[in-house]
Parts: C-alpha cells; structure tokens; sequence
C-alpha cells in the first residue's frame, strides 16, 4: 500500500524551544493512524504540518505526493481542499448557523449553488447523527452535539484525508464512545486515511490501525492495538496505564 503522508526530518521549534525534532513518519492511504501522547508534547503541533498551518523550520511534508513545505497560498488551498479536520474546541464559528458551519468551505470556495450546497450539509449532518438543526447557532448545542457538527463540516469536503484534534476531549464518556463509533464508520465509509492525535487510550484502541506514541519530541513506532496493550517498552506502559511513575514523570522532573 502507497504512503500517502510522509513527514522526513522535520523540525520546529518556538521561541528557541524544539518541539519536533526529526521526526519522520509515513502514512499509508486509507490507514487509521492514531498518535498518543501527554498533553502538550507537540501532537497538534504535528497536524497543523499535515494541514499546512505550520510549516517546519527544516524538513520535509509530503501530502500526495506533493512537498507542501514548497508551496506559495494558492498551491496549499488546493492540498487543504483534500483535508478535513476536526479541531480539539470544534471551532465553529459563533455567529454563523449550524449550516453556514458545516457548508462554511462549500459556500465561500465551490462553485456549488445553495440547493446543493443544502443537500451536502443535511447529508453530512445524518452521517452523525443530526437532523434538523441548521439553524440553530453553537451557542444552543450541547458539547457533543458541537463535536459532530465540527464532524460534518470536516467530511463536507469530501476529503481523502481527515485529522481529529484530541476528538473526545471536553465531553462524556458515552458521547466520547460515539465519537468514537463515528470516526470509525466514516473512516470506512468515505474510504479516507485519517489520523488521530489522543492521549484517550480507549479512543486510541478503538478507531487505530496503527498507533504511534509521541516521546522526546520524536515518534515511536509503537504497532496495532494489540501490540500497543501488550508492550514492553517502560515508556509506552506508563503513558497506557496512567501511572504516575516512570520515564515520563522522570524526563519532566529534571
């Protein structure tokens, strides 16, 4: 299977503090991967190289073949127009409806008109689970119905490509175990190559092909789930049980 993503030696740092240091890392089209990690270690930092947001002081991000570390604006539209995301707060935008949300890209950058463009939006919105809300504004919906509005706006593209930005963070368990259930269907569904950033171990086992565990400002191949439960490695253990005590407490503590 082609890798769809390749990131080669990419570094980045802020205010002279590295955050990723080359790192490398391939991604097959139409895998599942999923990146664990502590809080702030640099794995929403990772996406926005994907996405383009970002670019690496040094290195390489390559996106369908295409090394989008090169590219002027114009050149990024056009790769970002393959993406979908999924932000950690869901970033809508508070004066806009939940339609003007989900068909934000549709409206402003398709030649679609806004019949279409209506289709599209209540279509996507039935793929998580909602019906009827468009006119509603993200002041009136609850905090999981907000995550799978962000849901139905990052698959509105028709992307080939989606990134979920910690998807369970800020909600309950059960509408956490949904999320999950969602990203899993549409990951099928739509046939796209999607990745996760989390530090939720129960998202992590259920929605992974592969899982990759951000340490040191690098990534460790760490494998499928099953392997993930099953690991040797100190560093991976301790992030999987929670516990307080380990290589990752010890490399903060100094």
């Amino acid at each position: 299977m082609e890798n769809l993503i390749e990131l080669v030696n990419v570094r980045k740092s802020f205010n002279a503090r590295p955050v990723l240091l080359d790192l490398n890392l391939s991604i097959k089209k139409g895998e599942s991967l999923v990146i664990i990690g502590r809080s702030g270690c640099g794995k929403s930092v990772l996406l926005k190289h994907i996405i383009g947001l970002l670019r690496p002081d040094s290195g390489d991000v390559i996106v369908d073949g295409v090394n989008i570390t090169k590219l002027d604006n114009r050149g990024l539209s056009r790769i970002r127009k393959k993406i979908g995301m999924l932000f950690q707060g869901s970033a809508l935008f508070d004066s806009l409806t939940v339609f003007e949300n989900v068909g934000f890209e549709l409206i402003e950058h398709s030649e679609k008109n806004m019949e279409e463009i209506a289709e599209r939006v209540a279509e996507c919105l039935k793929m998580v689970g909602l019906h009827g809300i468009e006119e509603l504004k993200p002041a009136e919906l609850s905090g999981g119905m907000k995550k799978r509005v962000g849901l139905a706006r990052a698959v509105c593209i028709s992307p080939d490509i989606i990134l979920f930005d910690e998807p369970t963070t800020g909600i309950d368990p059960i509408m956490g175990d949904i999320i999950n259930n969602l990203i899993r269907y549409l990951h099928h569904k739509l046939n796209v190559t999607s990745i996760t950033v989390t530090h939720d171990m129960k998202s992590a086992y259920k929605i992974a092909d592969r899982i990759c565990m951000f340490y040191d400002k690098k990534l460790v191949d760490v494998g499928t789930p099953e392997e993930a439960r099953h690991s040797k490695s100190e560093i991976v253990r301790q992030f999987i049980d929670g516990a307080a005590r380990g290589p990752l407490t010890e490399d903060t503590e100094r």
